[in-house]
């Protein structure tokens, strides 16, 4: 098993070190891969200094499987090249997630759809990972007929530059300015950019997205996609209206089954997701769950998950494990 990781020097790169050797999964070599201006920096995986490779001399390697988490463009570049030499490409960007030849893949809803053919596979975006999972059972139930999502995401998604920012502000120090506007004790309703109807790409992910991986055009979705200056997660207020009526305490129990799973529901304890308590987790948490009273059928729930964890490097590093498991590597 040769393994690579490709954006290896940045926040999610990071991250999938952490998760790969949280979860001790099996290579026998590993390639950390970054762009030509990073080339022979050293990383440490595991108390071992690896030398930073370029993307040509990745691919001349050929590894069986290689992590993308290297941007968009990157991507759409690479990854077909990566892929013409018989690897299998983990793209944590949005270059290929609406492709209709690839599939979008969280393990635990539709890893059964993978083939030992492909071999290119998108990871979703981080807000529509910790929904999907959240809502794959209740989804089993009862059906899905509607989704509205507003969503408080964490600055960590931006990445470092954004982390930056956010500290800079906080220490009262100049800061490079990722964002529109300053991050620090405020909120911005906007996250990528704006589209002609007046939504943001984020948002329009989320949407189309939910509908592939559930393989149901017919569940209607909307979003609104917020940044707040906090790290650690991200968070999501999920109103669902389901074909079926539902039992709050089934719902619950049904949450607390589900794999990747936690329940987090006591408010007369004050227990309820944070991303506080999320950070460094590989689990989505769920919680202020309860019946929205205005309308028949219809579910309030909150939804919060650490966006670099299961949101792209854990997701990532779990779709790697089933391919090995399955023996499509």
């Amino acid at each position: 098993m040769k393994l690579a990781v490709v954006g290896a020097t940045g926040l999610v790169g990071s991250e999938i070190l952490e998760v790969l050797a949280e979860h001790n999964f099996a290579f026998d070599e590993l390639l950390l891969v970054a762009s030509e201006r990073s080339a022979g920096k050293k990383i440490s995986y595991k108390g071992e200094d690896y030398t930073v490779i370029g993307l040509a001399d990745a691919v001349a390697a050929k590894p069986d499987i290689a992590i993308f988490s290297a941007g968009g463009s990157t991507s759409l570049e690479w990854a077909p090249k990566f892929a013409e030499v018989g690897t299998i490409v983990i793209d944590n960007s949005s270059a290929w997630r609406m492709d209709p030849s690839k599939k979008l893949i969280v393990p635990e809803i539709n890893g059964k759809s993978l083939r030992i053919d492909d071999r290119i596979i998108a990871n979703p975006n981080c807000s529509t990972i910790q929904m999907v999972l959240a809502l794959a059972p209740l989804r089993e139930k009862y059906g899905i007929k509607r989704i509205v999502v507003s969503t408080y995401q964490s600055v960590t998604g931006t990445g470092k530059a954004a982390v930056d920012q956010m500290m800079a502000e906080r220490a009262g120090e100049k800061a490079e300015m990722v964002y529109p506007y300053k991050i620090d004790l405020n909120v911005l309703p906007h996250i990528d950019v704006f589209q002609e109807n007046g939504y943001t790409k984020e948002e329009m992910k989320m949407i189309k997205e939910t509908k592939k991986i559930f393989d149901d055009q017919t569940i209607q979705v909307t979003a609104t996609t917020v940044r707040i200056p906090v790290m650690g997660g991200h968070s999501e207020s999920v109103n669902v209206e389901f074909k079926k009526d539902f039992d709050l305490d089934e719902v619950r129990d049904l949450l607390s089954k589900a794999p990747g799973v936690v329940v987090q529901d006591d408010p007369s304890k004050n227990i309820y997701p944070m991303p506080l308590n999320a950070h460094k987790k590989d689990e989505v948490f769920v919680g202020r769950i309860r019946r929205d009273e205005s309308q028949p059928n219809t579910l309030n729930m909150w939804v919060v998950a650490d966006n670099l964890r299961k949101g792209a490097a854990t997701n990532a590093v779990q779709i790697a494990s089933y391919l090995v498991e399955h023996s499509m590597v």
